[in-house]
């Protein structure tokens, strides 16, 4: 651990340009949160010079490298990237974007650490977020297959929000983003056909590694990831446009819509991983979706339209073995 000037450190966070060097903070598992009580606390220690320290009161930032090499008061690193204090740094940036800091003599807390090897660091990474509470998406946002997935889909104007507020923070539509839980759960939904589950247990799905690997699995076609988004983004957007349908039946029947548009335009009843990933995403149209819409509506209607019976197991039963397996009939 090292104490490091303000001014010091706000000048390893900027470009020449005087911006924020972004790509210090791509291990990062979040993005900056705007104003929260923790960042307008941040803020206010740092604009009261007078006092204390700011390192007294800021837990200070945790930065992994490949190399570290001290030469008196000077540490020089290569490959540097802040996995921790995201918040705290951007903050720093703010004020020393904004304010008059002739003087300022105060310092942070820095942490570097030289893991040497990539499984440490993703466990670092895991470890200096989790005292805070931090969605369990957050803290797989660093693993490959999520690295993977954002590359993919940002050609295709799909933006995968692997840090949470990343893209909104950039200006990006909220119709271009997804998040990682909702792609979580629209795979559930599609490829193992559990609408129920991704209804009921959103969070689960990313707490037990069981669950997950099946979900983000480097054997899954990066084309599965596309077709997913593509769909839940488009279910959604009809839903929003239905006035006669109540939020919570737009919310229910979501993810089971979604399932039944997959299966129809995989032309089977029970679609396997490698037949969804080959679905052209340009077929999800309008029709596919009203179709879908109407069908599932009708039996989750029939069932009592409740909450209970989104998050049962009945109203997924009857869709996949009646409704899909008379549409699609099992070839003999």
């Amino acid at each position: 651990m090292t104490l490091v000037k303000l001014t010091e450190f706000a000048k390893f966070i900027r470009d020449d340009d005087r911006k924020l060097r972004k790509n210090l903070f791509d291990a990062n598992v979040r993005d900056y949160q705007g104003t929260t009580q923790v960042n307008e606390e941040i803020r206010k220690s740092l604009q009261k010079k007078e006092g204390e320290n700011f390192w007294w009161l800021n837990n200070g930032v945790t930065v992994i490298a490949a190399k570290a090499v001290q030469s008196g008061k000077v540490i020089t690193i290569e490959d540097p990237q802040l996995v921790n204090g995201l918040q705290t740094s951007t903050e720093i940036f703010n004020y020393f974007q904004d304010a008059n800091t002739q003087g300022d003599e105060r310092e942070v807390m820095v942490r570097i650490i030289v893991p040497g090897k990539t499984e440490i660091s993703d466990r670092i990474i895991k470890a200096t977020n989790s005292q805070t509470s931090i969605p369990p998406a957050s803290l797989r946002a660093t693993d490959k297959v999520h690295r993977d997935i954002e590359a993919y889909l940002e050609p295709f104007g799909i933006f995968y929000d692997r840090r949470k507020n990343q893209h909104k923070n950039e200006g990006r539509s909220t119709e271009q983003i997804i998040s990682i839980p909702l792609l979580a759960q629209a795979i559930m939904s599609i490829s193992m056909q559990r609408p129920d589950n991704a209804r009921a247990r959103p969070s689960s799905l990313l707490k037990r590694d069981e669950d997950y690997a099946r979900i983000f699995s480097p054997e899954h076609p990066i084309e599965l990831y596309l077709v997913a988004s593509k769909l839940i983004k488009a279910v959604q957007s009809y839903l929003r446009g239905r006035d006669d349908l109540q939020p919570k039946d737009k919310n229910n029947i979501l993810f089971y819509v979604a399932m039944y548009v997959a299966s129809r335009l995989s032309g089977k009843a029970k679609p396997n991983i490698q037949e969804l990933g080959r679905i052209n995403p340009d077929k999800v149209d309008l029709t596919a979706i009203e179709e879908s819409v109407k069908i599932v509506l009708a039996e989750y209607s029939a069932l009592g339209a409740s909450d209970a019976v989104a998050k049962g197991s009945v109203l997924q039963a009857k869709l996949i073995e009646r409704r899909l397996a008379e549409e699609y009939p099992a070839k003999r």
